[in-house]
């Protein structure tokens, strides 16, 4: 006789409350859908679900929402939202550590392109700003290059891991939709790439670029950027670090300012 119990299917299910918004001038909105649940879902894979079937809560057929996401394993940076009012990576939120109803709203220190995609150019810009790239002079061999300490090196391996997520600049309080603060990140890969044995060619020219409007004297010293860094990488370190270089080129540009003094007052 067969005595095997029939498989029960769990009827526990995720609750979620998403922003809504057809394009940047567009009013916004909330809609509410409820999917099965899964152990070990993450924000990504629900949306996926949800994707699969928009339906709301009350019935609603709506267009499927909008979101980036890319690697799903923490590295593109593409998937960064505010998730229950924090922002986070989607793609590494579980939902068994998230109280429900989970709400997912796009960062506000960007502009939205639809429901949850924001614009990132402001980061992209400020990478250009401060020359965040090593001048390559042709493509043939040069030979080795100037060593590094082993110091040097896994300093600079944590700033390489920036993946430009815009998290550090959702969370600064001096960061706004108006303003032109370059935030954290920028800072923090003019510092990395002021260590390069060849980008110390330029280090000067990044260090002046974060001298004018919208640089490091723009920072109020929150370290909410520390806090929610992906990474963990130790960005206030770096602006301290930038703003002791900024201390050097003020008193060298003083400097010459007094020798040219002189020299023009001539002899007594």
């Amino acid at each position: 006789m067969d005595t095997a119990q029939p498989s029960t299917v769990s009827t526990r299910t995720v609750t979620f409350r998403i922003w809504r918004q057809d394009g940047p001038e567009k009013e916004g909105r909330y809609d509410e859908f409820r999917i099965p649940y899964a152990k070990g879902a993450n924000v990504v894979s629900c949306l996926m679900e949800i994707q699969r079937n928009p339906v709301t809560v009350d019935g609603r057929k709506v267009a499927p929402v909008v979101w980036d996401a890319a690697c799903l394993e923490e590295v593109c940076g593409s998937c960064a939202m505010n998730i229950n009012g924090r922002v986070r990576m989607a793609c590494s939120a579980l939902i068994d550590k998230l109280e429900q109803p989970i709400t997912l709203e796009p960062m506000k220190k960007f502009t939205v392109v639809r429901d949850l995609t924001v614009n990132r150019d402001r980061m992209f810009e400020a990478l250009k700003r401060v020359k965040a790239w090593i001048p390559v002079d042709g493509t043939h061999n040069l030979g080795p290059g100037p060593r590094q300490s082993p110091h040097d090196q896994s300093t600079m391996y944590v700033l390489s891991t920036c993946i430009t997520c815009g998290s550090c600049l959702e969370a600064c309080p001096q960061v706004t939709l108006g303003n032109d603060f370059v935030g954290a990140a920028a800072i923090s890969q003019a510092r990395l790439f002021n260590m390069h044995p060849t980008g110390k060619m330029n280090s000067e020219e990044r260090v002046r670029s974060l001298m004018g409007p919208g640089g490091v004297q723009d920072c109020g010293k929150a370290q909410n950027c520390v806090k929610v860094c992906p990474k963990e990488i130790p960005l206030t370190t770096s602006i301290a670090a930038m703003n002791r270089e900024m201390t050097k080129v003020l008193i060298k540009d003083l400097f010459f300012q007094e020798e040219e003094k002189k020299g023009h007052a001539g002899p007594g």
